[in-house]
This record gives C-alpha cells, structure tokens and sequence, in this order.
C-alpha cells in the first residue's frame, strides 16, 4: 500500500502536574527538554516526522511553547517552517478534540510522544501504510519482537490469546468518526471515578473477553471500532524500539546505547 502524503502529525510535548523524575534530575522545566545522547529527547521525534515526505505537517502540542524558542538545542523546532507550535489545554484528548475542530484541519492525524527518541522513518512507513483507511490504528509491539532483541527492557504487558502486547505511542486519527471515542477518552481524564461507565460503553462482550483472555488484541480492537461504528485496527510493528521511550533512567541508558550503534 502506498503512504497518504499529507497527513499532520501531533507531537505530544506537555507536562503532568506532578514534577517529572528525569526533568528534575536534569535541571530542566519538562520532560521533553531532557537531554538524550547530547540532544533534547523532543529533537528526535520533531526532526524524523519534519523530514518525512508523508507528514505535510507537525503540531506541537505543549503548555509551554517559549520554553522549547528559548532553549538553544529546540530552538530549530519553533523556527522549521513544517512545525508549528499549539497551546495545549487540561488534557491530552481536551486539546486534541479543539485541533480536530478547527476549520483548517484535515485528516488523518497520526499522534507520539516527545519521549519516543527512537522512532524512525521506518517505523512511520509501516505504520501509516497499515493505519491508511482506518479511522483509529494503534501502534504495538509483541514481547517476543522486543525481548528477541532488548531482553533487559521492561514494559507493561497485555495479555490476549494472540500474545503479550506492550503500546508504541503512534495513534492513528483517520477520519471525524474518531471524535466520540475521544470524547470518551475525555471524560476518563475528567473523571477517573468513570472508569466502569467507560468499561460498560466498550461492551460486556469485549471486556469479558478481555479478562479471560479470549480474544485476540486485533479481533478485539476490532470489535470495540464496531461498537463505536467506525474501523479501528491494530499495527504490529516490526521494530521491538517502537516500544521503548524515555521514560525512566534504565530507559535513557538504553536508548543511548541503541543511538550509539546506529
């Protein structure tokens, strides 16, 4: 399958209100800004989704934006003409919902992380072929595929009858049919106290499925889009680094070290 051109990417670059780890031991304001290899972690994403021919454009989303102008290792990113910067507001799916409904914004979005130092034009390749025609994709990784090639690197798994899956930070937005479930997700950043209103509204079936394992991750993230109407599918991705951002210290340790073989 050929790569749409013209997609807009949203690059995820906001602070939680509880201090960040890495961010204080770095002596920087946010997360983003901490240094990887030399570079802040932010540099890495904003300058592989700049310099892909399929993404027409990239948002930055933070609540911050004159920190990364003046700070000398991201001030490139506020001056690229492909990036521009968006004020983020509360929550991640608040802001994104407002840049859905903006009147100059097309689809589809494809969205990351700051912290996803390793992505690469590969990864983006794989993953906007097997999204293109979807109106919600998410990006995993398999343990097999990572512990093959990292068996020191630890992720949170789930458990589904086609494997252990570990979430890579590259969402997929193809059309408006996308908007309810976003507006779900709103409400679950509202309101965590929800959670079983948000459980119920995915389906007795997929949940029950879920807790006893049988489903597969695919069928199942398939099942729940046709609850909501619209084609939700599941991109394996085939390099275990999809999954492995910088999150905690033994996670910079790694990632440094897979740069350096690069």
């Amino acid at each position: 399958m050929t790569s749409p051109i013209g997609v807009t990417a949203i690059l995820l670059a906001g602070a939680r209100p509880i201090p960040d780890p890495l961010a204080r031991a770095a002596g920087v304001a946010v997360k983003p800004l901490v240094p990887v290899a030399g570079q802040a972690m932010i540099s890495y994403p904003a300058r592989v989704l700049a310099d892909h021919p399929a993404i027409a454009r990239v948002v930055v989303l933070t609540q911050a934006p004159e920190l990364f102008a003046a700070d000398p290792q991201t001030a490139w990113i506020a001056e690229h003409p492909k990036i521009l910067f968006e004020t983020s507001g509360n929550g991640i799916a608040s802001s994104l919902l407002a840049l859905m409904d903006r009147a100059d914004q097309t689809f589809p979005l494809l969205m990351t992380t700051a912290d996803h130092v390793l992505l690469d034009a590969a990864m983006i390749d794989q993953f906007v072929d097997e999204a293109a025609g979807a109106d919600i994709a998410v990006a995993m990784v398999e343990r097999r595929t990572l512990l093959a090639r990292y068996p020191q690197s630890r992720r949170t798994w789930l458990k589904f009858r086609d494997g252990w899956w570990s979430g890579a930070n590259i969402f997929w937005f193809g059309s408006a049919k996308a908007r309810p479930v976003i507006a779900l997700w709103q409400d679950v950043e509202q309101d965590r106290k929800k959670g079983w209103k948000i459980l119920a509204a995915f389906g007795p079936l997929a949940l029950i499925g879920a807790v006893l394992r049988i489903l597969t991750l695919r069928g199942g993230i398939a099942r729940i889009g046709r609850r909501f109407g619209l084609e939700a599918r599941l991109v394996a991705m085939h390099q275990a680094e999809a999954c492995i951002d910088a999150d905690k210290p033994d996670d910079v340790v790694l990632i440094e070290g897979i740069l350096a073989g690069r």
